[in-house]
């Protein structure tokens, strides 16, 4: 009974919500004295060049918006910090502790700690004279690229192999300095530079835990008993072992450290 009440009220409330809105609408005015902007989006044939230019530049926008993501990730600390703590899960032998979503967001506040003094500069010397009115677009985005560009060259400044790959692949001469490689060449060198570092760390990392394995799986057998499995065993030895070496702190330190 009770129910049924509520829907007859529920029912009544929403007409004359509508009776209100439709006599608002006759007489012209607001309804609750609220004014609401009634937003219209038409589509219609470009008039000239100019505008044809215009549909092109917003959409462009919008696919660098949606790309925004990946290309933060891919230009950051990001990648090498998520592929390490992806290898620290598969050494130990975990399946869902800690979660990926976690694992990821502490590779996220990493990034940002590690990139703080690279966005710090692109803040102060891009987005704030272009606020004030002191640039233009061109050289808010010359003034933004230039520091991403120089964390890049930092982290591979040991090994420009990646950096030479791209470059004759697309058939362009010897850069004299790194200030002639471009944007397109630096990120996928960037990208192949950073994946190779990480998988180095990962075989390191992998390295104490498979000898456990190994150690494990050997006594096992020598016992006969085979049918048990040996990670069910090792896994509380791999994290015995890295809780009392303080494992997270020691490959934070780590990691952290081969930024600078």
């Amino acid at each position: 009974m009770k129910q049924k009440v509520l829907v007859i009220l529920l029912i009544v409330v929403t007409c004359s919500g509508v009776l209100t809105a439709q006599e608002a609408q006759d007489v012209n005015v607001p309804a609750d004295g609220l004014n609401i902007p009634f937003v219209d989006l038409t589509i219609r044939s470009a008039g000239d060049n100019q505008e044809v230019a215009l549909s092109l530049q917003l959409l462009l926008l919008l696919a660098v918006i949606t790309l925004s993501p990946s290309i933060l990730i891919l230009t950051t600390a990001f990648l090498r910090i998520a592929i390490v703590f992806d290898f620290i899960k598969r050494a130990l032998s975990l399946q869902q502790v800690p979660p990926n979503q976690v694992l990821m967001g502490i590779a996220l506040f990493l990034t940002i700690f590690i990139m703080w003094p690279t966005l710090t500069t692109v803040y102060e010397e891009s987005f704030v004279p272009f606020a004030e009115g002191d640039i233009g677009f061109e050289e808010m985005y010359a003034n933004a690229e230039g520091p991403l560009r120089l964390f890049m060259f930092r982290q591979m400044q040991r090994n420009y192999n990646n950096i030479e790959l791209f470059m004759r692949l697309s058939d362009l001469p010897r850069p004299a300095n790194a200030t002639e490689v471009p944007t397109h060449v630096l990120i996928p060198a960037f990208v192949l530079h950073e994946l190779t570092v990480a998988f180095k760390i990962g075989i390191l990392l992998f390295i104490p835990f498979i000898i456990i394995d190994m150690v494990v799986a050997s006594t096992l057998m020598s016992m006969g008993m085979i049918m048990l499995p040996p990670v069910m065993i090792s896994m509380p030895f791999k994290l015995i072992l890295f809780v009392l070496v303080d494992g997270w702190g020691l490959i934070t330190e780590q990691v952290v450290a081969s930024f600078f």
